[in-house]
């Protein structure tokens, strides 16, 4: 039962910590490029929070999180794995 919390936990980390990864770096995609002059223009005269770049990053900075919280249960999983097979 120990293994089984183990290797499930360890491919959970492995998995959350890259989705992770892979949506902050998602996140920060609107603030490093220009992107069109024109949206760029439109996007500028509405408010911070209805803008798309903003709301986009917002959406993917949350995902982002939710992965890493998953990274972390799966270490939590490795630790009582390691627990339960008297690994420890």
């Amino acid at each position: 039962m120990g293994l089984l919390l183990m290797a499930c936990g360890l491919a959970l980390a492995v998995v959350g910590t890259w989705s992770g990864y892979r949506n902050a770096r998602e996140a920060m995609l609107p603030f490093v490029r220009q992107g069109d002059p024109t949206r760029a223009a439109i996007d500028a005269a509405r408010p911070l929070h209805a803008r798309a770049g903003v709301r986009r990053a917002a959406r993917s900075l949350a995902a982002s999180l939710a992965w890493l919280v998953l990274a972390l249960y799966g270490l939590f999983l490795v630790s009582t794995g390691s627990v339960v097979g008297g690994l420890s």
